[in-house]
């Protein structure tokens, strides 16, 4: 009953793949970086992470954010700072975010090697494996912040909208409906997965939902947050402009 594409387009982000090649250059310690660009060696360290709070690793993540839509990068001493995360991580936060390959979390909120915890998973929906890798987060590891990140033209928010059933994907799409019944009792038009405002509202419905469960299945992150050790938020990555939009 239902075409290949609509499969194809819940496994896009799983099944592409790139090979890069390494390009080594005799040259690389030699090569001349602009005064205004420092070279980042470093990863966040144990003191680091213990001084940052909650709403100053937000304000952290909302300007990385902004940088990558500007393309303001820094540039990053990448095998520098694998060296010195393989000492310890401390990461600030960690993203729960959907399995697409259009969003590179890391890059999206520009943060480097050992800076950010990211679970990834079709819809980025919960269950009990995504619930204990937060946990891990923030109660072992130490991150002050998570981010439930949903986006634009979701392949598995419009799956769950069309009811698609195969495999094993069938049972994660269910995970999905909830925020699909809530999306329509309050929308006011075609609520079917070619209308792309529909879709908008479900996808910021389903990143509710997750919210709602964390809350409500993790009494540890539960705990965490109402005595403020950490916070939970959501948002929704703009597939054209890169911006992510928080809620409030």
């Amino acid at each position: 009953m239902y075409t290949l594409g609509i499969i194809g387009t819940l496994l896009l982000g799983a099944c592409n793949q790139t090979v890069e090649k390494k390009v080594q250059s005799k040259n690389v310690d030699t090569v001349v970086v602009p005064k205004a660009d420092i070279l980042i060696s470093e990863a966040l360290t144990s003191e680091q992470q213990e001084k940052l709070t909650p709403d100053s690793v937000l304000q952290r993540m909302k300007k990385g954010n902004k940088d990558f839509t500007e393309d303001n990068l820094t540039v990053r001493n990448s095998t520098e700072r694998v060296r010195r995360a393989s000492l310890g991580q401390y990461p600030k936060a960690v993203v729960l975010s959907c399995l697409d390959s259009r969003v590179p979390v890391e890059d999206v909120f520009h943060s480097g090697i050992g800076n950010l915890f990211v679970a990834r998973v079709a819809g980025n929906i919960i269950n009990d494996d995504i619930l204990g890798s937060l946990e891990y987060s923030c109660k072992v590891s130490g991150a002050k912040l998570i981010v439930v990140l949903g986006h634009e033209y979701c392949g598995a928010v419009k799956s769950a909208i069309d009811d698609v059933k195969l495999g094993n994907i069938t049972t994660l799409l269910a995970k999905i409906q909830p925020a699909v019944q809530h999306a329509k009792a309050s929308f006011k038009g075609k609520t079917t997965s070619s209308n792309p405002d529909f879709v908008a509202a479900v996808c910021d419905e389903n990143v509710k939902e997750s919210i709602r469960l964390i809350r409500e299945k993790s009494p540890i992150l539960n705990e965490m947050e109402k005595n403020a050790k950490i916070k939970i938020i959501g948002g929704v990555y703009d597939m054209n402009s890169g911006r992510v939009e928080f809620f409030n």
